[in-house]
């Protein structure tokens, strides 16, 4: 990959999905009226091995269902699992059951060795797909087999039976389950693969269902598309809507005026609009565990950035006045964010405190510092440094972009910063190929443990940043403390200081706060801190 197109690496304010949960029942006597939601970009694959950004993620949980599912209480819960796993004493080997009554859009049953093909071609070298580096992190063999050392069929995954599947860890990992609710690890029907070839999952007929919903009217580059309840759906009678349009809508103005004009269901909002409309009766906010954060590429073409050097990077990281920034720039309640790890998300599994609040600040705004950095930094680097910073064309992240560049530029003499908006997925593929200097950008936890966010700065990541300090901390954290719950939790929080404070990886900027205009017949709207920021199998809307 390297590990860093995580996108999900899969969060954020604007490029959500918007939608809904609920168990109130509807009038069966009539047609339900379709629910009208957006996306602020584009769905790129309906093939869950390749996907890349929130709409990927939310709409292939929709389509595709895995193991294990979330509940509104972001708890973990059987999905194709009959049960929880099945767990080994030292951690290492999952047993789990499959239920029998699981099946495709294709009348074929949903089987232990349709879990097992997918991860085995997630994990394939040839293949090259991103998020094989979760494989690569937690299953027996998954290095190897990435580095080209053994075979993919030797991947530690195996169907016992049609409905037992057994899977093997490297080392025990406390939220292994948890990662399983996440699309990388979904199933793939092996036949329906094959027939489609190259087209599979291009277009909402290439491809095959076993989720809540299956997808029509859609392929490649297309600006909207439906979710249809899907009849062959083992829990199909708790599927609250039959039909829901999605529209894509990059502009918050845009999808306000659709909102007052009865277009859309769901408004995500953001900057100005958002704060104009705090105490409007259809405003809601929701926390989330997305942030926004730069990241700094130290090696581009083959050659070393002026971020390769550190004392810029700890200017630039001080120099940003993030109080400032968000809330006059970001303005739709979301926080400035001191540290890696977001408020809320996880906490110590002995006392209960909070990530965030046990770790502290880290990187407040000091003007004065980041000025004798940035002095340190010409002293080694010349008078004048050039850098690019990239950002998404979504509204919201051109105008903090555009914000970060005026009060750099402004507090640090003979430093120039070239802003260049890109379509979300060109900017990711730029991202993947570590052709930037600095990108704006959004993150959500993968699954929820401090590791799934500070691993993506881990040595052979896409920005180029190396620590032997930090790998060997992120190493014990995984290996040494796996069973050991008061010092990996506290060797978590030293690896973090070391990467955002001590070598400045990274400049975190917020977390968000996902605000929408939300119609009162919507019911029940409910967002997760990790794997897809939102599921849909109880989504409708009130006749």
């Amino acid at each position: 990959m390297k590990k860093q197109l995580m996108i999900i690496g899969l969060a954020a304010a604007g490029l959500l999905l918007t939608a809904c949960s609920g168990n109130d029942k509807k009038d069966e006597t009539k047609e339900a009226a379709p629910l009208q939601l957006m996306s602020a970009s584009e769905l790129t694959s309906l093939n869950t091995s390749v996907m890349l950004d929130f709409p990927d993620a939310i709409v292939q949980t929709a389509a595709f269902e895995g193991l294990y599912a979330l509940n509104e209480e972001d708890e973990v819960i059987p999905a194709v699992a009959e049960e929880m796993p099945e767990i080994s004493e030292d951690g290492k080997t999952y047993t789990i059951k499959l239920r029998e009554d699981a099946v495709w859009s294709n009348d074929d049953p949903v089987t232990a060795h349709d879990f097992e093909f997918a991860w085995k071609k997630m994990i394939d070298p040839a293949n090259g797909l991103v998020y094989s580096f979760l494989v690569v992190e937690t299953i027996e063999n998954g290095a190897e087999i990435s580095n080209g050392e053994m075979e993919p069929d030797e991947l530690g995954v195996k169907a016992l039976d049609d409905y037992t599947l057994e899977i093997k860890l490297t080392d025990a990992k406390p939220y292994f389950t948890s990662l399983l609710a996440f699309p990388t690890f979904f199933p793939q029907n092996e036949k329906a693969v094959e027939e489609f070839g190259d087209a599979y999952g291009t277009t909402s007929e290439d491809v095959v269902y076993n989720g809540p919903f299956v997808v029509e009217n859609w392929k490649q580059t297309d600006m909207n598309w439906d979710l249809v309840k899907n009849e062959k759906y083992w829990d199909k009678d708790s599927v609250k809507s039959d039909e829901i349009h999605y529209e894509v809508v990059k502009e918050a103005s845009t999808a306000l005026n659709l909102f007052e004009d009865g277009q859309l269901d769901v408004a995500t909002i953001t900057g100005e609009i958002a704060k104009q409309n705090q105490n409007n009766e259809d405003f809601h906010s929701y926390p989330t565990a997305t942030m926004n954060y730069i990241r700094l590429n130290q090696k581009r073409d083959g050659k070393d950035t002026p971020l390769k050097n550190e004392n810029l990077r700890k200017a630039l990281a001080l120099g940003i006045d993030k109080e400032t920034l968000v809330n006059n720039i970001i303005a739709d309640g979301s926080k400035p964010l001191y540290g890696a790890v977001t408020e809320g998300f996880v906490s110590n599994p002995e006392t209960g405190q909070d990530f965030r609040e046990e770790a502290g600040d880290l990187m407040t705004y000091d003007k004065e510092a980041a000025l004798e950095y940035w002095k340190k930094a010409q002293a080694e680097l010349g008078d004048k440094v050039t850098l690019e910073l990239m950002v998404t064309d979504d509204g919201s992240y051109k105008k903090m972009g555009e914000g970060i560049q005026g009060a750099l530029q402004e507090l640090f003499e003979g430093l120039t910063i070239n802003v260049k908006a890109l379509p979300t997925e060109t900017a990711l593929n730029f991202g993947r190929e570590s052709d930037y200097d600095m990108f704006l950008i959004y993150w959500t936890p993968d699954y929820k443990d401090p590791i799934s966010t500070l691993k993506m700065l881990y040595s052979g990541n896409d920005r180029n940043y190396s620590n032997p300090t930090y790998d060997q901390l992120l190493d014990d954290a995984s290996t040494k403390y796996a069973l050991d719950a008061e010092k990996r939790w506290e060797t978590l929080i030293a690896a973090e200081k070391e990467v955002i404070e001590t070598t400045a990886g990274m400049i975190i900027i917020s977390q968000n706060q996902q605000s929408v205009l939300q119609n009162p017949q919507v019911k029940g709207l409910n967002y997760h801190t990790f794997a897809a920021p939102l599921t849909l199998k109880n989504v409708y809307k009130e006749e």
